[in-house]
């Protein structure tokens, strides 16, 4: 009996497709778009916090910096290096196509040195970089976890950087109701503590359906410029 009537439910859910939910809401939480833990991926000890808890970055720009005074030596060793091979070779070049006055292994030789200086400066420009962490994206910082002079250990978060510029609304649904539900439909989702309910687009609803509960995750996306909604909360999701 119990499988008959889950049977007539599910042919009921997929005949009606998305009205069938018309009326019916979901239990979930709102969370940030990205929410990040950023790290270095080198040793080293912090030299510069450029900002601090609760602070808005953009993408691209330097949120910590690690000692890195034997890197910006090495860096401009290397190029100063590059820069005299390259200088080698369009000399060695230009009296190969004018003269003949050297052969053309001296060119050959000229020209792989020049490539392994500019191979080697490049290196030294990455470990230079690899020496700041860097907003992978535009959004708030909401944890520092180590302070100028702490001794940073490879890939140990430093800082958690999140968007909340774009929420997601994030719930589960029974696995027969979800195929009533497509990505790009339109659904409300009324937040705790929120003055009015938002209009949300389904992102994601998972193929599968967990077999212990019976339910299928399934998210929603809407736009939160002005940051009035904070991730993190308890939310309904309305079908209209």
């Amino acid at each position: 009996m119990k499988r008959l009537l889950l049977s007539l439910l599910a042919l009921a859910f997929v005949s009606t497709g998305t009205a069938f939910a018309q009326g019916k809401s979901v239990e979930g939480i709102t969370e940030p778009y990205f929410d990040v833990l950023l790290s270095s991926s080198v040793q080293g000890t912090i030299h510069t916090q450029r900002y601090k808890e609760g602070d808005e970055v953009k993408e691209g720009e330097v949120l910590l910096e690690l000692d890195s005074q034997l890197e910006e030596l090495e860096a401009n060793r290397r190029k100063a290096v590059m820069e005299r091979n390259r200088a080698d070779f369009d000399s060695t070049k230009m009296l190969f196509e004018k003269t003949k006055a050297v052969s053309k292994d001296e060119l050959d030789k000229k020209q792989m040195e020049s490539a392994v200086a500019t191979l080697e400066h490049d290196i030294a420009e990455e470990q230079l970089k690899r020496r700041k962490i860097i907003a992978p994206f535009a959004g708030r910082i909401v944890e520092i976890f180590l302070q100028p002079g702490s001794s940073v250990e490879p890939y140990k978060p430093l800082v958690r950087l999140v968007d909340t510029k774009r929420v997601y609304f994030v719930g589960h649904i029974e696995g027969t109701a979800a195929a009533g539900l497509k990505v790009g439909q339109t659904v409300k989702i009324e937040v705790l503590g929120a003055k009015a309910p938002v209009q949300a687009t389904i992102s994601f609803i998972a193929p599968v359906v967990d077999s212990a509960s019976g339910l299928a995750k399934v998210k929603a996306l809407f736009e939160n410029a002005d940051g009035a909604i904070r991730p993190g909360l308890s939310a309904k999701m309305i079908f209209e």
